[in-house]
């Protein structure tokens, strides 16, 4: 009920505004006396400064209204560039203020706008999953190199000297994983650890040497899954309120269920990001999403193509590490540390 008042109040409101404009821009006179004109500018100014420290303190914290507040700026920032220019049409100034407009309040507002959402996620990058990726994590060497960066960025020889390989062998691996947006060198030299989730690939078009490697891969996966359930099962009475989870079923379309997946995991980078290494009342939880037909509409053959589905969605439950991922077979897997609950 809140939803469709507040489209009405949307809908009104800009069919009310458009006649509106109209009218002003027959009867507004050209121009006109403000007598505050200091107390505008000034007053917008502090406004532009407020949201700019709210945008700082609550990206620093990674605080899901930091994006909103970083598109309220870049409003604000496109009005100024706008009033700027208008305001001084006619006059010297006005260069002065396209100027301003096209090398600071534009481009400002468009990185705020471009990569508010990624501030909080970090970044992830998105990778669709081949048989040489599969092979690359099956490599005990390339699993020991990053096991070594999971702490922090190393050069070469510090990682040689936590795995005990050779520094040629330590260079290959981390290529390897180069390939993959899983690492990136620094400007000092050492490596970094980078978070990357592992897309699983459609069928098409794979030959069918990579088709039974990436199903072999994701059979061992889903084999590693009930594992864990049931351990877990085994042992839900005694987590507490460490453990949580949810269950719901739902009609959705593909795309909506895509637009479900990256929401999600958008939100599990965001708390996956507020601790990338231990800390004092976090725990290492595992995290999972599943969503699947539910039995009763496999079963009735509706599934394929694009016509709405239903989305059975399971539990959060994968073991994470804080810098990377890797899907599972339905989804994305990440990892977040949680804070101790205050009693």
């Amino acid at each position: 009920m809140i939803r469709r008042g507040l489209l009405v109040l949307c809908a009104t409101c800009a069919a009310v505004l458009l006649p509106w404009t109209a009218y002003l821009g027959t009867t507004l006179p050209t121009d006109h006396r403000a007598d505050a004109w200091r107390a505008a500018w000034v007053g917008f100014d502090l406004a532009l400064f407020l949201l700019f420290g709210c945008a700082l303190w609550l990206g620093g914290r990674r605080h899901p209204m930091a994006a909103p507040v970083m598109t309220a700026t870049a409003a604000l920032l496109l009005c100024d560039a706008w009033f700027d220019i208008v305001l001084d049409w006619g006059s010297a100034a006005v260069w002065a203020s396209v100027a301003s407009a096209a090398l600071v309040e534009i481009p400002l507002a468009a990185v705020l706008l471009a990569f508010g959402r990624q501030m909080l996620s970090g970044g992830m990058a998105r990778h669709v999953l081949t048989a040489g990726d599969v092979r690359a994590q099956r490599d005990s060497t390339v699993a020991r190199v990053m096991t070594a960066l999971a702490d922090g960025p190393l050069d070469t020889g510090a990682i040689a000297t936590r795995t005990g390989l050779t520094p040629h062998a330590v260079t290959a691996s981390l290529g390897e994983a180069a390939n993959v947006r899983q690492v990136r060198r620094l400007a000092d030299g050492r490596w970094r650890q980078l978070p990357v989730s592992f897309e699983r690939p459609s069928p098409a078009g794979l030959g069918e040497a990579d088709r039974r490697t990436l199903e072999a891969f994701y059979d061992e996966k889903l084999h590693q899954e009930l594992e864990l359930f049931a351990w877990a099962a085994a042992r839900h009475h005694e987590f507490g309120e460490w453990a949580k989870g949810s269950r719901s079923s739902m009609w959705l379309t593909e795309r909506e269920l895509r637009r479900f997946d990256r929401e999600y995991l958008d939100l599990v980078l965001r708390y996956g990001m507020l601790h990338q290494v231990p800390a004092e009342g976090t725990r290492e939880f595992a995290v999972r999403w599943y969503a699947f037909p539910t039995r009763d509409e496999f079963e009735r053959g509706v599934v394929p193509g694009p016509q709405p589905s239903t989305a059975q969605v399971s539990p959060p439950c994968s073991k994470a590490s804080s810098s990377s991922s890797v899907a599972g077979p339905f989804g994305d897997a990440a990892s977040t540390c949680a804070r101790t609950p205050s009693s």
